[in-house]
């Protein structure tokens, strides 16, 4: 097969500084015949969309969306009507380390026709030697809902040693650096826009296992990741959204046989996780938790359900024990006190 084409579409919303940084190596790094970068704004208002235009209208392409969708519906309206054989999702604060880093994930996926999406190894913008806390080596999930990945696990973050440098199946790739068959990202019909943002990826890769396809990490490629750049951690409706969208993807991708039980003892969790936060004063969080419960309950009935959905379990990438009892109880807070050899 001749070399196949890629767009590498990038959203933004008001991240103006990180843009200037990080879109000037993207532009310079991209070494793949077929590739092109799209720029895609989702109606900023910090006047990045127009510094782009100015600064390299001539050699990317510019879309100006009319309103500000979310990461899920921004993507959704992206990539409605392109045609590339390969998306790549990419962060407005990422960038790749390398000039080919597209060629090991084209391998990749173009070796096996089974492969959906993969994920370049995910390190710090800032300490290169750390892995960044939005994909790292390549994301998995336990079996209560709770995601973490090979180098991060919740709050911790391993530094990169090269222990974690073989390319193996994996559960989620991480929207900050994805690269997904447009075939694929056809069939599951995209990200759900009932998400906005956050956990969005996990749920397209969850139905994409659904339907039979496999999702892998490609170490060999690497992309470096500010993180944090739109909405902070320390933002309560950070919290919000992941906690309500947590159990959104529980519900839409657990078959009938176990998803009642997960979901409750997933309640549960939160609701310790809502008392951790209070007693922390932090106690805006505690309220988005109520508020993130109160919210799935409406929306669930909303939702979409696939017509067969098999055990979380018969997946790649998933953990048969509690990660928040190792993790808290435990002290198991490294892949390798999890995974060993």
């Amino acid at each position: 097969m001749s070399n196949p084409t890629i767009d590498i579409v990038i959203l933004n919303y008001n991240t103006i500084d990180v843009v200037k940084e990080c879109l000037p190596q993207v532009i310079e790094n991209t070494q793949y015949p077929g590739a092109q970068v799209v720029f895609v704004d989702n109606n900023s208002t910090d006047g990045s969309a127009d510094w782009v235009e100015t600064t390299y209208g001539e050699q990317i392409e510019l879309i100006k969306l009319k309103k500000n969708n979310g990461f899920a519906g921004g993507y959704n309206e992206a990539l409605e009507n392109r045609t590339a054989d390969y998306f790549v999702l990419l962060n407005s604060d990422a960038t790749p380390k390398q000039k080919r880093w597209l060629k090991p994930l084209v391998d990749l996926l173009e070796g096996n026709p089974n492969i959906a999406a993969a994920q370049p190894k995910i390190l710090s913008y800032r300490y290169h030697d750390k892995f960044e806390y939005a994909g790292a080596a390549g994301g998995f999930i336990d079996y209560l809902g709770f995601p973490f990945c090979k180098g991060r696990i919740f709050g911790d973050v391993e530094l990169d040693k090269d222990q974690y440098n073989d390319s193996t199946p994996i559960f989620w790739a991480s929207g900050a650096a994805m690269f997904i068959r447009r075939t694929s990202w056809q069939q599951a019909k995209g990200l759900d826009e009932s998400f906005f943002a956050h956990m969005e990826e996990i749920d397209l890769c969850w139905r994409l296992k659904n339907l039979g396809h496999e999702i892998y990490s490609c170490p060999e490629s690497v992309v470096y990741h500010i993180g944090g750049a739109t909405l902070s951690n320390q933002n309560p409706q950070k919290t919000f959204l992941n906690f309500r969208n947590g159990l959104l993807m529980m519900y839409k991708n657990l078959p009938d046989s176990t998803k009642e039980k997960r979901i409750l003892l997933r309640k549960i969790l939160d609701g310790l996780a809502g008392i951790k936060f209070f007693i922390e004063g932090q106690p805006k969080h505690t309220a988005q938790i109520i508020r993130a419960h109160r919210e799935f309950n409406k929306l669930k009935k909303k939702i979409k359900l696939q017509a067969k959905t098999p055990l979380l379990t018969e997946h790649s990438g998933v953990l048969k024990h509690s990660l928040v009892w190792g993790y808290f109880l435990r002290n198991k807070k490294t892949w390798s006190s999890w995974y060993r050899k």
